[in-house]
């Protein structure tokens, strides 16, 4: 799947100073913190899963939630929390909307502090506040989470890479304070599927990638896993870089895009393309399978 040769020569280098602050900052505090939440986006499981978070946030409890769960392919994207649950993680599938990510979040972490809890309880002390950091790549909708969590807008939200660049820490309810991080990548991209995944989801960003290499690998994504939806949104029955140019003029016809000069706009039609996953016409797609 994806063995296409010219995906896995993709190399980036796209380490903006602000991460490699956040990475240092997250150590800084890191002693202060109970629990760790790590916030991927469920279309891309693992490519959006931090690999080296292990050695910022060292053994830390930790929860992770699958946010956008309602973007995604519900039946690969299951596979994938078998996958993390079977791995030791307690994992919570998030819609954009869930109104009760609060209570799940709460009970979750209430169940990772028992055994703590239960110990003070014995020596006669309070049970503890959990201190709880949410960290995540950019733009998988952590500031969205955390608004939800104190039931107002407390942090700018964005849909683009980085919109959060210090360390806030916000209060949930009597026993958890909440320490938000701003997106976290890692230095190198070698997997050059790894680095498309995540273009296509908008985390990072759109000028780190060419547009049209992007958009075409979406189309030969949707022509791999999803035919049905290639149809839908686009009006192909299957798609082939060899068809390329003809393929793109039955899109634009079918897209109702006007000419450049009479010819097709490509530069238009590669922008629509991957567009139609950031302004959600194209969902239930999960692009890592498993």
């Amino acid at each position: 799947m994806g063995d296409n040769k010219e995906q896995n020569t993709t190399n980036i280098n796209w380490y903006p100073g602000h991460m490699a602050k956040t990475k240092r900052l997250i150590k800084e505090k890191i002693n202060l913190v109970d629990i760790v939440i790590h916030v991927i986006d469920s279309r891309i499981p693992k490519s959006s899963f931090i690999p080296d978070i292990d050695d910022f946030t060292f053994k830390k409890k930790k929860i992770l939630l699958m946010s956008k769960y309602d973007l995604c392919d519900k039946e690969m994207t299951n596979k994938w929390k078998k996958f993390y649950e079977n791995k030791g993680y307690q994992v919570i599938l998030s819609d954009i909307n869930n109104s009760k990510i609060k209570s799940e979040i709460v009970d979750k972490v209430e169940y990772l502090m028992k055994e703590e809890n239960d110990k003070r309880k014995k020596r006669g002390l309070l049970p503890k506040k959990a201190r709880v950091m949410i960290v995540g790549v950019s733009n998988v909708g952590k500031s969205t989470l955390i608004n939800k969590l104190v039931n107002k807008k407390v942090l700018e939200v964005g849909n683009k890479p980085g919109v959060t660049k210090s360390l806030n820490t916000v209060k949930i309810n009597d026993k958890i304070d909440l320490i938000d991080t701003p997106g976290v990548l890692w230095p190198k991209i070698e997997d050059g599927e790894i680095a498309l995944n995540l273009a296509c989801m908008t985390i990072i960003k759109e000028e780190v990638l060419p547009l049209d290499e992007v958009a075409i690998y979406i189309l030969e994504k949707l022509n791999l896993l999803y035919k049905d939806k290639l149809k839908k949104e686009f009006g192909l029955d299957s798609f082939s870089k060899d068809n390329i140019v003809e393929q793109y003029a039955q899109i634009s016809k079918y897209k109702k895009i006007p000419l450049k000069n009479g010819e097709v706009d490509y530069d238009k039609l590669n922008l629509i393309i991957v567009n139609s996953i950031k302004n959600q016409s194209l969902k239930g797609i999960t692009f890592d399978i498993l």
